[in-house]
């Protein structure tokens, strides 16, 4: 199989099924701990995993992820950390592995060396909420070089003109935002969330992912019926690191996967 293949094996509009994405903050509280973690949230039933670089001004995350990337950082935490966590992960799963940065971390490094490190460790693809289509030629270049797969975030308030540019750069899925403002857990889907899955499906033909505040079972089944083909859950896993409830992570991993075979998504 393929680096370039393996998200589009997890979420597709042609699979019934839609796909479970756990975000984890790469060495929260610890690098050996984090690995643990992912590990369980595989076993819980995780189809793809996406894996948050600590950083110290994430402005799309919201004070929990934040408290993450903190811990992490304190521990002294840099971004060669993060392939060293990825390239364990990797030795135990082959389940595709996609990377939340921003773009000075990027930058910081070298475009074309993060990108031929992910491929070399085994990532799949990235996330970076910061970097506008219109000046990510270089990292676009760099993705496509090393069969990465960059995704783009819109949101409900993204006009319909810049949806379609969006939607002809990013590969693998459409990151669509479930409510305004950063991440973090709330109480129900918004109403507003649904409609905006139901406009992108008939706008575009790439999958479409929601995150930003999903955390209960019920908001992925609300997900789910509206046709979404993937759900991102981050900062309630995070929670768990935080209150160090750790050990029970993968049993709520498991809740909110069993979520996604309880309603039919709509195509």
């Amino acid at each position: 199989m393929t680096t370039k293949k393996r998200i589009e094996n997890q979420i597709s509009r042609e699979k019934k099924e839609t796909a479970f994405i756990p975000f984890i903050v790469a060495g929260d509280p610890d690098k050996e701990k984090s690995i643990e973690i992912a590990l369980e949230v595989i076993e819980g039933g995780a189809d793809i995993l996406e894996i948050g670089i600590p950083y110290s001004d994430p402005a799309a995350d919201g004070p929990t992820i934040q408290k993450g990337y903190k811990r992490a950082l304190q521990n002294n935490f840099k971004v060669k950390d993060t392939f060293d966590i990825i390239r364990e992960i990797r030795k135990e799963t082959d389940i595709p592995i996609v990377v939340m940065t921003y773009y000075n971390l990027i930058y910081q490094y070298g475009v074309s060396d993060f990108y031929r490190k992910l491929n070399e460790i085994g990532a799949n693809g990235v996330i970076t909420p910061d970097m506008p289509p219109e000046e990510s030629s270089k990292a676009l270049e760099a993705a496509e070089n090393n069969q990465i797969k960059q995704i783009y975030l819109v949101s409900e308030n993204t006009p319909e003109n810049r949806i379609n540019l969006i939607s002809q750069k990013t590969d693998g899925f459409l990151y669509a935002v479930s409510r305004l403002g950063v991440t973090g857990a709330r109480n129900q889907l918004p109403e507003t969330a649904i409609k905006f899955i139901k406009r992108l499906k008939k706008q575009t033909e790439h999958p479409i992912a929601i995150g930003f505040g999903i955390s209960r079972p019920s908001h992925v089944e609300s997900a789910v019926k509206a046709g979404a083909d993937g759900v991102i859950c981050g900062s309630a896993i995070v929670k768990h690191v935080e209150e160090n409830k750790t050990s029970e992570i993968k049993k709520y991993i498991q809740k909110m996967k069993k979520a996604t075979l309880l309603e039919i998504k709509q195509n």
